[in-house]
């Protein structure tokens, strides 16, 4: 005689949102060494591999929370935006791209110009936003990079721009190569008032922005491994037909060859730019 009976109940799969892996989203790999890596471990190392030290991008926000005194800024020029001179549309409209890359990234344009304090100094900083358009420069990115060097010289503070482009912005053509004249000229007036200029170049720096204001700093810096020059890798060596050196490119190579003055840790970046500002201050002639 049985003490119990077994009912039996047909099998039921469970709904597809209660099968996913309750960790999903709290991993990244990294795609240089392709170690897994806790995304809290990350953000805690400023988004750099502890493996490999692989330097993640970061944006704009983040960038200037990471080099300006405990976080604060007051930005500037932040109302300025991009039109359709040209009326330009090839898979896509220009004006369409514009407003997606403003939802996606809560900007107006590929830049963000604020004034802060850096170790204690003073000093105006204009960072790019890779996300927005490739942080392509376009008339609004090079007006308002002007209008970051205008201001530092009506404070008399420094200048510092971080770079994260893949150059002149092609939905604007023509406009967007003047924007190259235009930065540059005002650096010169910068320069002219011995006022210090800082060039952070991060992954990727290149084409037009490589070609003008990147490269024009009083001290020239990058991040290890970012990407750095005018056209690609593959462009010149379908162009020279010779296989390119090994590092091609990159900022060690950059640096070894006499382009940077020295490539720097992202965590060690603050302090090495506040070193450089103190000694620029005790400078004879400052």
């Amino acid at each position: 005689m049985a003490w119990f009976k077994r009912e039996k109940r047909p099998f039921r799969a469970l709904p597809e949102e209660d099968r996913r892996v309750r960790t999903e989203g709290v991993f990244t790999k990294c795609p240089d060494c392709g170690s897994i890596i806790w995304k809290k471990e990350l953000a805690e190392n400023f988004q750099v591999c502890p493996r490999c030290s692989h330097h993640f991008k970061i944006g704009a926000r983040k960038r200037l929370e990471l080099l300006l005194d405990d976080a604060e800024y007051e930005e500037f020029a932040a109302g300025i935006r991009s039109s359709d001179p040209l009326e330009f549309e090839d898979r896509k409209n220009y004006r369409d791209r514009i407003e997606a890359s403003r939802r996606s990234t809560g900007l107006n344009e590929a830049v963000i110009c604020a004034e802060g304090s850096l170790r204690g100094h003073r000093v105006v900083c204009a960072a790019m936003e890779y996300s927005f358009i490739g942080g392509s420069m376009g008339s609004v990115v090079g007006e308002k990079i002007t209008l970051a060097v205008e201001r530092s010289l009506e404070r008399k503070i420094p200048l510092i721009i971080v770079s994260a482009s893949g150059g002149a912005r092609m939905q604007e053509g023509v406009l967007s190569l003047m924007q190259m004249a235009k930065i540059s000229s005002a650096l010169s007036r910068l320069d002219q008032a011995a006022l210090p200029y800082v060039s952070l170049l991060t992954d990727p720096t290149t084409g037009g922005v490589t070609a003008s204001f990147a490269m024009l700093g009083d001290l020239n810096l990058a991040e290890p491994k970012a990407l750095i020059g005018f056209a690609g890798p593959r462009v010149i060596e379908q162009t020279i037909r010779q296989r390119l050196p090994e590092g091609f490119q990159r900022s060690e190579f950059l640096l070894e060859h006499g382009m940077l003055d020295a490539v720097v840790q992202r965590k060690d970046l603050r302090a090495f730019i506040g070193d450089w500002l103190v000694f620029m201050n005790d400078a004879p002639g400052r």
